[in-house]
């Protein structure tokens, strides 16, 4: 998958969570501080259920709109953070507690944020509402 293909992918699942109402959306292009994926997108939910909630939403609609399936889901216990591996695009789906707990872009500082407008913009045609 070009890079192209990966931040079009990205900027769709984020857009996807805005949709189903995730909070605080955040991608990150970290393809040249690590080997592990292209980009991360990153998605607080309110509550267990929207966690799960937003899990499912990604899955059908990246199906959907690219005829993809994650290479591996896994999630904790509690279903407070669920990850959803593209291979190319890694999703962290946490609850608002853990979120704040582990702080993922922190960790990650060194990578490049796509912003707001620039995943709307590139993931327009995907819009539902």
């Amino acid at each position: 998958m070009t890079d192209t293909d990966s931040k079009k992918l990205a900027c769709t699942i984020a857009r996807v969570l805005d949709d189903k109402l995730g909070k605080n959306i955040t991608i990150l292009n970290i393809s040249n501080v690590s080997s592990l994926a292209d980009y991360f997108v990153i998605v607080t939910g309110d509550s267990t259920p929207q966690v799960k909630a937003l899990m499912n939403q990604v899955k059908d609609k990246i199906k959907e709109h690219f005829t993809r399936s994650p290479l591996r889901v896994e999630n904790d216990a509690k279903n407070r953070w669920n990850l959803l591996d593209y291979g190319d695009v890694i999703v962290h789906i946490l609850h608002k507690d853990e979120r704040e707990t582990y702080a993922i872009e922190k960790f990650w500082n060194n990578a490049f944020q796509i912003s707001e407008n620039e995943w709307k913009e590139l993931s327009k045609e995907y819009k539902e509402y």
